[in-house]
């Protein structure tokens, strides 16, 4: 009889294991239940998907990872099933090509190259998911993409290997909080056409872009650190790699650190940043992809360290427009602190128009030791201006130490070219540089220049319509304020040094 009662619970517990669901907690999927290991050798992908699939067909469920080191390949996620990365629990990308899945066909990407390959493609990545709702990744615990490519193509040979630790697409209700990604590849996290995201208490230290959201809608990015010290931090696209026009809008980022030091040195406190790369990105910005649009987004509080400065972009048709960005600090900024820039290189469908940016308000922005080179930069079209920019309550302490020959300095126009803003150059104002524009309003600006600097204080050219209030911007001794080249609707009023001035007529050329 006491064999009888062995043999069955013996038999009992078989079950348990195969289901995985955990005893007294039948939504509980234990991933070591269906054989994982977790030691950092054995190539768990199987086991990772076996529990995801059995909390899926048990109508939803967590999916846990215990303390240890799961090495796998393409995870699958599934709709109503979360991941819980437990205390000591690592997510490591296999650095075996076969253990991901191929790249999906897309003939928007592959045909046309309206987008590139990594925006392109989902499936060849660590933990991905399509068409999916209700999802969840949270931790506390790491990502780690140690097998992820970068997304070059010496990375990938011999053979295409995975190369985003996160990839979603035309998926809904999904929350990422609370988690490390490290070395996360050509992207930490990729989602594309994903509606009501929520991502919260990320922290991100990687050898390209930590997140880009594209096409996305309803999305709260908050309270996450980004360090990517080779690419972008936190970007928002809005590519056509849907095969469709679609906004990114309604979004927030609030709380957020983005940073370029060497990678590694955020997770492990040390900061360093290295001559290795003398102007890191680790910044937040809006494109390159630009198809789709940009609207009704928010960000605020958010700090920029040793990185580049903030940049809204749209150079392939889309609009950009109703922003409002406030509460920013920065401090070690590389090139333009805010560079605004609407371009035509038309990647994208045929007979597209130009894009427009309109209606962006910055305000209550502090950065210090700015690179020298460049200032604030507004760079439109001829015939395409950017339209109806707020600048207000703005301190900024730049390097200064331009010079008479740079003062002098015509500006390319590059209409069509990757819209990066080292690639304009040195521009002829140390503090505030304008094209092409509409309706710009400065207001309670502080500029400051540590150097003596030779260049004017600022510069606009082809501008209607701009307000200078309360704006301190003194030049070195001999250089101008302002410098006004084919400007109408001119107006500088209480700016210290500067007598008040009123131009309603168009000025062809005037300094003072």
């Amino acid at each position: 009889m006491l064999g009888a009662r062995i043999v069955l619970a013996a038999s009992g517990l078989a079950v348990v294991a195969r289901s995985g669901a955990a005893a007294g907690n039948p939504g509980l999927f234990d991933v070591r239940s269906f054989g994982a290991r977790g030691d950092g050798f054995a190539n768990d992908t199987t086991a990772i998907n076996d529990a995801i699939k059995a909390a899926a067909d048990a109508g939803g469920g967590i999916v846990e990872f215990t303390a240890g080191s799961y090495v796998s390949g393409s995870i699958h996620l599934r709709s109503s099933v979360g991941l819980r990365l437990g205390p000591g629990a690592t997510i490591v990308a296999s650095s075996e090509a076969q253990s991901y899945d191929p790249p999906e066909q897309n003939e928007w990407g592959d045909a046309f190259g309206y987008q590139d390959a990594g925006h392109s493609h989902w499936h060849d990545s660590l933990i991905w998911g399509e068409d999916l709702t209700d999802v969840s990744i949270t931790g506390p615990g790491r990502i780690f993409g140690r097998g992820l490519s970068r997304g070059h193509s010496s990375d990938d040979a011999p053979q295409k290997i995975g190369n985003k630790a996160i990839a979603l697409k035309n998926c809904r209700n999904v929350t990422l909080r609370d988690f490390t990604i490290e070395h996360g590849g050509w992207f930490g996290l990729l989602a594309t056409g994903v509606d009501n995201l929520t991502i919260d208490g990320l922290r991100i230290d990687t050898n390209r872009d930590g997140m880009d959201i594209d096409c996305c809608r309803n999305v709260r990015i908050s309270n996450c650190s980004v360090n990517s010290p080779w690419d972008d931090g936190i970007c928002l696209k809005s590519s056509f790699g849907l095969g469709k026009f679609r906004a990114t809008e309604n979004v927030t980022i609030s709380d957020c650190l983005v940073s370029g030091y060497d990678e590694g040195t955020l997770l492990d406190g040390t900061r360093r940043h290295s001559a290795e790369n003398p102007a890191p990105t680790g910044r937040i910005k809006f494109g390159t992809e630009s198809n789709g649009g940009f609207k009704a987004i928010t960000i605020t509080n958010c700090v920029f360290e040793c990185s580049r400065g903030l940049a809204l972009e749209t150079v392939d048709g889309a609009a950009l427009e109703d922003v409002t960005i406030s509460n920013l600090a920065m401090r070690r900024i590389f090139g333009a602190p805010l560079f605004l820039r609407l371009g035509a290189r038309m990647r994208g469908p045929q007979n597209t128009p130009v894009g427009v940016i309109r209606r962006v308000s910055i305000c209550n922005v502090v950065a210090e030791d700015v690179a020298d080179g460049q200032g604030i930069l507004i760079l439109g079209l001829d015939a395409h201006p950017v339209e109806g920019v707020t600048l207000s309550d703005i301190q900024i302490e730049f390097a200064g130490g331009g010079s008479l020959a740079q003062a002098a300095r015509s500006v390319p126009e590059m209409e069509r070219d990757y819209p990066e803003p080292e690639s304009f150059g040195v521009t002829p104002a140390w503090g505030f540089y304008a094209r092409h524009a509409k309706g710009i309003v400065v207001s309670h600006v502080d500029l400051r220049a540590k150097a003596d600097d030779q260049r004017p204080s600022v510069v606009l050219e082809d501008v209607a319509g701009a307000e200078f209030d309360h704006v301190k911007a003194a030049p070195s001794s001999g250089a101008k304020t302002f410098v006004l080249k084919n400007v109408a609707a001119f107006s500088a009023q209480s700016c210290p040094g500067v007598a008040d001035a009123e131009r309603p007529k168009a000025v062809e050329s005037e300094s003072f």
